[in-house]
């Protein structure tokens, strides 16, 4: 299930994500020195924290009271971000051959793209679906 937009927005200081966290402040620098947790940053270079980063930062408190050193830790977080990349990739697939969505269209570049049924494709150089599916080949799957 999708987080909202909010839980990715970098609006907590280093003190506010540091009191959410339960951890001091210098230890969300060294995390960040380390490549742990990289939050993002404000105008005059001071870090800003989301939600995201503070489960993030709850989470590599688990794995060292667990007894995993730092370096083990940002190897999990990175496998743990590769697996949900890999997750969001399968469902996109399982979409484009599920049956019952089996619609494909020709793209402005000539490849062949699934577009999700009653749909149209979006025309070449358009941000947005048109009502007219004209400049574009569309091939209905059959439902058996």
């Amino acid at each position: 299930m999708a987080q909202p937009q909010a839980y990715d927005a970098p609006a907590l200081t280093i003190s506010a994500a540091a009191r959410l966290a339960g951890m001091h402040p210098q230890t969300l620098r060294q995390y960040d020195r380390l490549g742990i947790v990289t939050p993002r940053r404000a105008r005059g270079r001071g870090r800003r924290y989301s939600m995201r980063d503070v489960d993030v930062l709850l989470e590599v408190q688990r794995l060292s009271g667990e007894g995993v050193n730092l370096a083990g830790i940002k190897r999990i977080l990175e496998l743990q971000d590769d697996v949900a990349q890999l997750r969001a990739v399968l469902e996109q697939l399982r979409a484009a051959i599920d049956p019952g969505s089996r619609v494909f269209a020709a793209s402005a570049s000539g490849d062949v793209v699934a577009v999700p049924r009653g749909r149209r494709p979006e025309r070449a150089g358009a941000s947005a679906p048109q009502a007219s599916g004209r400049g574009a080949l569309v091939i209905w799957g059959r439902r058996d």
